[in-house]
């Protein structure tokens, strides 16, 4: 019952519904607005107008992308950037996006040479910390937060990408970097460099720093948390109502407040046929869960706090989803620190509550 729980707030949490979660073959060959629909309008908006993800249909981006770049975008994500690879899409499947993306597309095609942009680096660097850090980062990591409003100021429209990320490497040619920033993209906070004052020689070597990136260690930004067990589990001597009281103790000392007991089955069915021996656990911190909102409400799916209880065969049980496990599911890299904070806590909590 557990893993069914933890599955179904696994696919709420991507948006996706369990049913739709089923083998792709399983599936009469969809179109692309239906493939778009599973996959992608949770975060890019039902009509590619962004939320989560970018704004796919504005006309200044659709101007300066290659079916290409769609393609390996679609293929290797952003690691630890809220963008995932859809490794289990066939050809097929995101030829099918790509095409439907892509009729939002007014003007011409765009392809790029595949040809390397020869420049100074070193030069380039100058010229990054001078006019890129402040929207993608010292280290070219991108900006913070998500493209939902709670996470990004409301008069920016997208967050600034990771450019030092393996994803976008892989998937920009020299030639496209190059030419978003000769002319920006309008609608966003990109600006034309020329029309800053830099000749096409600075901007090759922008491009060739930026190139530069693949040699260099792998930024944070691009790793996720990773866990062993995707659940947190003890057992408990004691029986279950003094389990329970014991968790609540352990919660407050951890300064954590106590928000109630429900059984598991709670509005899932009627309260006669609930199971008393399956019980969760709420509690919340208000600075903890503002943190956690502010990096990718998403998160907003796991919260308030939660411990789960149960008892079988006069045996009892207490555990909890691994709080590590939201790095990686939402495959956002910025989660680490606090995953790994509410790992340590959601351990203590249920080791005291069982010792």
């Amino acid at each position: 019952m557990l893993l069914r729980f933890i599955a179904l707030v696994l696919f709420a949490g991507l948006g996706i519904s369990p049913a739709l979660a089923a083998p792709a073959q399983s599936l009469a060959a969809p179109s692309g607005a239906q493939l778009f629909a599973r996959n992608c309008a949770s975060c890019h908006g039902e009509k590619g107008d962004g939320g989560i993800g970018v704004p796919l249909a504005l006309p200044s981006f659709q101007a300066s992308i290659s079916d290409d770049y769609l393609r390996q975008t679609i293929h290797t994500g952003r690691p630890g950037r809220v963008m995932p690879a859809f490794s289990s899409l066939s050809g097929e499947e995101v030829e099918a996006i790509v095409r439907y993306v892509r009729a939002w597309n007014k003007g011409p095609s765009v392809t790029y040479s595949t040809k390397p942009v020869v420049g100074d680096p070193a030069h380039g660097k100058q010229l990054f910390e001078q006019y890129c850090v402040a929207c993608h980062g010292v280290n070219g990591e991108g900006a913070k937060g998500t493209g939902v409003t709670f996470s990004r100021p409301r008069d920016l429209p997208i967050m600034a990408p990771a450019l030092h990320n393996p994803g976008f490497l892989a998937a920009a040619p020299d030639a496209m970097i190059k030419a978003t920033l000769m002319k920006g993209r309008e609608g966003t906070p990109m600006q034309s460099f020329l029309k800053l004052g830099l000749k096409e020689k600075d901007i090759d070597d922008l491009v060739s720093y930026v190139r530069s990136f693949e040699t260099q260690p792998l930024a944070s930004s691009a790793k996720v948390a990773r866990t062993e067990s995707p659940v947190i589990i003890r057992e408990s001597p004691y029986d279950l109502n003094t389990t329970v009281e014991r968790v609540k103790t352990a919660v407050t000392t951890h300064n954590f407040f106590y928000g109630r007991v429900q059984t598991l089955e709670y509005g899932l069915t009627t309260p006669e046929k609930e199971n008393p021996k399956q019980v969760i656990v709420y509690f919340c911190n208000i600075s903890l869960l503002n943190q956690a909102l502010a990096i990718d409400p998403r998160v907003g799916m796991f919260l308030p706090c939660r411990v789960s209880i149960f008892e079988k065969d006069g045996k009892v049980q207490v555990m909890s989803v691994n709080p590590k496990v939201l790095s990686q599911l939402f495959n956002n890299a910025e989660l680490n620190q606090l995953c790994d904070q509410l790992e340590q806590h959601y351990t203590e909590i249920i080791e005291e509550a069982t010792l």
